[in-house]
């Protein structure tokens, strides 16, 4: 499996509607997809399938991460919790695209209750479609570490 096209993905029971859509949408473009669930609609605890991507993330098993919640703020918060994480919650296809750009972003985290399914596919497209810039922004990205 190609590392620069994994993505993992992980939802709670809100997002779970959302995971399917996105897995098809991301492997017609070439992306494999590791899914760490949740696979039904009854209620769970988001840290549970949202801790799982992170570390594929951190340990640079998938290049990024997608994770959804109601609010995508409950999966942004616990991704975040991971040095090597940078989630962000994007609920439109420009803040993807900057997120990647100016934060380098490593996991998208969508609010499912507030956007449709298709609008979660073109966000998730976009975040994987944009790249890092550097230059001035790697200085500010270096800078937010707590170490």
């Amino acid at each position: 499996m190609d590392n620069n096209k994994t993505a993992a993905i992980g939802c709670d029971h809100a997002g779970y509607p959302y995971k399917a859509r996105l897995k098809e949408v991301l492997s017609e473009k070439g992306w494999a997809v590791k899914d760490f669930g949740t696979d039904s609609p009854e209620s769970v605890d988001y840290p549970d399938f949202v801790h799982p991507v992170a570390n594929m993330v951190e340990s640079g098993e998938a290049q990024l991460g997608i994770v959804i919640c109601g609010s995508g703020n409950g999966v942004a918060i616990t991704a975040n919790k991971h040095q090597g994480i940078r989630a962000a919650l994007c609920w439109n296809t420009a803040l993807a695209e900057l997120a990647r750009q100016h934060n380098n972003a490593n996991v998208l985290a969508i609010p499912a209750r507030f956007i449709s399914e298709e609008e979660a596919a073109a966000i998730a497209l976009a975040f994987l479609g944009a790249s890092f810039e550097g230059g001035r922004h790697a200085r500010r990205v270096g800078k937010i570490a707590c170490s």
